[in-house]
């Protein structure tokens, strides 16, 4: 059967018309597949070669096909979404060649908050945080406009970590929409390959400074149904990788998660992180003269390179209680001491790592963190995670974790949190002081305080 007929019977008997988009999806990335094989100089390849090139290429083609998938998911049903979700899923799975550690600034995290509790944050996060820890945490904001922002410093202020986002409801809708900017950089790197003269004098007024910076764009969409106590978000994200002038990256990817609310103590959370196998492909441009100084010195020129990062599966469970504080005062509201606490467990994918439970290809790390409130104005919080092991100077294997402690302010709308941790994890350096802060917008309220003033 020609493509053309098979086409047409997809056409006259498919329930869906996502079905036939994604079969022409899937010929046009098979026809660019065919291509690059028949154009190959196969003369000039192994079979060793040849083979690595053909998977590179197949990865593409499934990441263009499942992330095409993710974008026109919504507009299905309930049962075709659930079977699509499994076919993204199964095709991310067939991926080759992954990076271990590809795309890690994204494991570093959101918020003061989540910093100064481990990281232990997919079961109950309800903030603007949510587009990174769990979209479906979206629901949990009550406001018309939630504003959040961070820097963090790492290797005594060498490398810096910002974010800016925000999330809001839509009008009379259960449903949630939010965006988020992360920027994690290392800023004025001397560049110091026009160094030298032609004559082989040194002149340091050719050196000029560049930046090594990691981008991502990440857009978010959550649902809930109240009466089921269940919200399910999905994050498509954008990651842009930038070396000075010499490299650069883009690359895509998706997270769906989940929140379950079996009553007013204890919550659930899921998260499918790169769901999709978040695709990243590499770009270089050296100058001629920079290539001279490159092969002079030993140094291999790169062309392309492709990074894939993996799937990883979080799961969380946490637990909320607020305890009254005496009689309230006639006038006055209650006094509350609040406690919280969540217990998450990271399941990676893409190989044996130094965690506590480690095989391959799936590895295990648990994340724990525990916050106290007064009256929902003070907060003090901490958290464990980062479970490694390592030989100590006596040559003998010990365990370590890394311990996190923040604290926290709400005066009204406006919310500040400060936590001291380690960005790098358990990796020796100086530990890393992150400040966020959180600002929630009521439309009304500011109505009626410009009405007020005229």
């Amino acid at each position: 059967m020609s493509l053309h007929l098979f086409k047409n019977y997809l056409k006259k008997y498919s329930q869906t018309k996502l079905i036939l988009r994604f079969f022409n999806y899937f010929c046009l990335c098979s026809k660019a597949l065919l291509y690059f094989i028949l154009s190959t100089n196969h003369t000039s390849l192994n079979l060793k070669q040849l083979s690595a090139s053909f998977f590179t290429y197949r990865d593409f083609a499934v990441q263009t096909l499942t992330n095409y998938l993710l974008t026109n998911l919504m507009q299905q049903s309930v049962m075709t979404k659930g079977f699509w979700l499994i076919v993204m899923a199964i095709l991310g799975s067939h991926t080759l060649y992954a990076q271990k550690y590809s795309n890690e600034f994204l494991s570093i995290g959101l918020g003061a908050r989540a910093q100064g509790m481990g990281g232990a944050m997919v079961a109950h996060v309800n903030d603007a945080t949510s587009s990174f820890w769990n979209p479906a945490g979206l629901h949990g904001i009550d406001t018309d406009l939630q504003i959040g922002a961070q820097h963090a410093e790492w290797f005594g202020g060498i490398g810096k970590y910002d974010y800016v986002g925000f999330g809001m409801p839509l009008k009379n809708q259960p449903r949630y929409i939010g965006f988020s900017f992360i920027r994690f950089g290392v800023d004025g790197i001397p560049n110091t390959l026009s160094l030298y003269e032609d004559d082989g004098s040194v002149n340091y007024s050719n050196v000029t400074d560049f930046s090594a910076a990691d981008y991502a764009f990440l857009l978010n969409y959550a649902q809930t149904w109240e009466e089921i106590g269940l919200s399910i978000g999905v994050t498509p994200k954008i990651i842009h990788r930038k070396v000075g002038p010499f490299a650069s990256s883009w690359g895509f990817g998706a997270d769906i998660g989940a929140q379950y609310q079996l009553n007013k103590s204890f919550q659930f959370g899921l998260l499918l992180k790169d769901i999709t196998t978040t695709f990243n492909a590499w770009r270089f441009n050296f100058t001629e003269d920079e290539k001279d100084v490159l092969n002079l010195t030993g140094n291999e020129i790169p062309i392309k390179s492709f990074e894939i990062t993996r799937p990883q599966i979080i799961l969380g469970g946490a637990y909320m209680h607020d305890f009254f504080l005496g009689q309230p005062e006639e006038g006055k509201k209650q006094k509350t001491f609040g406690i919280l606490t969540e217990l998450d467990l990271v399941v990676t994918t893409d190989g044996r790592r130094n965690t506590l439970v480690s095989s391959k290809p799936f590895s295990m790390d648990p994340a724990f963190g525990m916050e106290l409130d007064y009256n929902k104005i003070v907060f003090l919080r901490a958290g464990v995670n980062n479970f490694q092991q390592f030989k100590n100077i006596d040559d003998e294997m010990i365990w370590s974790a890394q311990p996190n402690f923040g604290v926290g302010f709400r005066i009204y709308k406006f919310r500040i949190d400060y936590a001291l941790t380690n960005l790098g994890g358990n990796s020796g350096v100086l530990p890393s002081h992150i400040v966020s802060i959180r600002l929630d917008i009521n439309y009304d309220y500011i109505k009626q305080a410009i009405l007020k003033e005229s």
